[in-house]
């Protein structure tokens, strides 16, 4: 499962669901090449960056900066540290983004993450849960990674983000329970993306997942689920794409199609198979 360009998942073969920016300029495109490939399809609400899908937040909103864009992955955070983010408009604006979805695809969202991980954030979470439960919305993404820290070859900046998701995860859980929201049984991704992505770190992921995962009555009578977070596609021309602001570094460096190549190699669907790893997605819990 992924947040990922649709065109690229559809030829993974490794791909099994996305999810969709729907304040991405290309959202509609996306959209109808799921439905094309037949693809299950949830939403990746945004918060962090571009611009807002309800016209009530486009200006005078403690979501954006003084450019009108909302305040970016750090400022984000920093903004919400400081308390100068109103619970009220991040309400506003996941209802707004969950109706353009269902506009979008003709159907609720099968899952519903963050980008960058603001979902699992404080207070955040608290309304993220409440848009989840008022819509029905089953799923959702918590963001910790078993063999985190036992990789090195991780900047420390990068890392020391990481951990911080780790901690704000692991903290939304109670308040995603208590909402009978689900989740995969263990999360990966964060150590195998872009230039990190590999099949063997795919498989190192793998083999910290099942070490990991939960034993015992809660899933002696089903498969272990886990979520391996990828971004295929192809490096994004300047000025072109993106949400509002023009595409990411990220969304313009060739990482993108290095984990497009990575997924579609056949040595890794080879591993799955001798794994017994077995594709699905959100819906198919």
């Amino acid at each position: 499962m992924a947040a990922v360009s649709e065109d690229a998942a559809a030829q993974t073969g490794t791909v099994s669901n996305v999810s969709l920016l729907v304040n991405a300029c290309s959202a509609k495109d996306a959209a109808d090449l799921a439905k094309r490939h037949h693809m299950p399809i949830g939403l990746h609400a945004n918060l962090s960056e571009g611009v807002p899908v309800c016209p009530n937040i486009r200006s005078g909103s403690t979501l954006l900066n003084e450019d009108g864009f909302f305040h970016g992955k750090t400022g984000f955070r920093k903004e919400l540290q400081n308390g100068q983010l109103s619970m009220q408009e991040v309400e506003i604006e996941l209802r707004a983004q969950v109706k353009l979805f269902c506009e979008l695809t003709g159907h609720l969202p099968h899952h519903m993450d963050g980008h960058q991980h603001i979902h699992v954030l404080p207070e955040v979470r608290e309304v993220f849960a409440q848009v989840l439960s008022d819509y029905g919305i089953p799923f959702t993404r918590v963001p910790m990674e078993p063999g985190l820290q036992a990789c090195p070859w991780l900047p420390p900046a990068l890392r020391d983000f990481y951990t911080q998701v780790e901690k704000d995860a692991k903290e939304s859980v109670g308040v995603f329970r208590r909402r009978g929201i689900r989740w995969p049984d263990v999360y990966l991704g964060l150590t195998t993306m872009g230039d990190n992505m590999s099949i063997a770190s795919i498989k190192r992921a793998i083999s910290h997942a099942l070490d990991a995962a939960p034993s015992g009555e809660q899933v002696r009578d089903r498969p272990v689920t886990v979520e391996l977070m990828v971004h295929p596609g192809y490096p994004s021309e300047p000025h072109q794409g993106g949400c509002g602001q023009g595409p990411d570094d990220f969304s313009r460096s060739p990482e993108r199609r290095h984990e497009l190549d990575t997924l579609r190699d056949p040595r890794l669907l080879a591993f799955y198979a001798q794994q017994r790893v077995q594709l699905c997605a959100f819906r198919d819990f």
